[in-house]
């Protein structure tokens, strides 16, 4: 079994709870996570400071494999010709090198891609086409028994709430390549609220026989949580367990002091019949 931790928008700067923080530092290590995803935003401003604080708090986290995608919040909005020219020269510094780049284990392959578009789309973000032949050329080969996942900071849908969330340009296209490679979950954060679901929810794409199960991080440690999210804080635990995919999702809760499992989810994978393969039953 593989366990992953994923977190998202942390936010370092005026809007980082540093109680928040060290409540995820504590139960971090007691969930046995054999990765660490970071979906994004790690900083408020893209200012040094606050990238040289995420690095030492994600550092502080479980010494296992680690993968960083940027958000849009770590390209610097406000400092023009930085981010025309050099948008995410901070956080290459401190965070990744590696903007663009792929994790291979013996249960999954995960590809992460940077979806912030400094000069174009810098809230909703933006996939391209050489990403989509980067995850063609790293996918296509993998063996049907490996799971396959995608992290991006940005969306591909909207969280199927009251709140009226754009999309990523061209996210359907995106989509519809995902899909022909068999990828089982594409993980992210940006909404500042979790979502847990399948890609069918809104799109139903060329191939209605294989959704991708959607897994979306809240705010892990910031005050912007937002919709039914608004003043949380929360992170998941995805579970891999053969041809089931389980996610724990879990909420911070100010009278405990702590995070604790507010919902379970199990999926049979992509394109698997649950029933008929025994991978749901009781």
């Amino acid at each position: 079994m593989l366990s992953i931790l994923h977190i998202s928008d942390l936010h370092f700067g005026p809007p980082y709870l540093a109680r928040i923080g060290e409540a995820l530092q504590a139960i971090a290590p007691t969930l046995g996570p054999d990765v660490v995803i970071a979906s994004g935003d790690f900083t408020q401003r893209a200012k040094r400071e606050q990238f040289e604080q995420a690095r030492r708090f994600v550092d502080a986290l479980p010494g296992v494999p680690k993968v960083f995608v940027p958000g849009n919040h770590d390209v610097p909005l406000y400092r023009i010709a930085e981010r025309f020219t050099r948008p995410l020269e901070l956080y290459r510094e401190h965070m990744s090198n590696e903007l663009d780049g792929v994790l291979r284990l013996d249960e999954a392959v995960i590809v992460w891609l940077n979806s912030t578009s400094p000069r174009r789309a810098i809230s909703n973000g933006r996939i391209h086409l050489d990403q989509l032949a980067f995850c063609e050329e790293t996918l296509r080969s993998v063996p049907s028994s490996v799971v396959k996942i995608v992290v991006t900071h940005h969306h591909f849908l909207p969280a199927p709430d009251f709140e009226r969330d754009q999309t990523m340009p061209k996210a359907r296209r995106a989509l519809d390549v995902f899909v022909r490679l068999g990828v089982d979950m594409i993980l992210g954060g940006h909404l500042h609220r979790a979502y847990i679901g399948n890609s069918l929810d809104v799109y139903a794409g060329a191939d209605r026989e294989h959704g991708i199960i959607i897994v979306q991080c809240g705010t892990t440690t910031s005050r912007r949580g937002r919709g039914r999210e608004r003043e949380k804080n929360s992170f998941n635990l995805l579970r891999i367990d053969g041809d089931v995919l389980k996610i724990t999702h879990y909420l911070y809760f100010d009278d405990e002091r702590r995070f604790e499992p507010v919902s379970h989810h199990a999926f049979p994978r992509p394109g698997r019949r649950p029933f008929q393969d025994g991978l749901l039953a009781d």
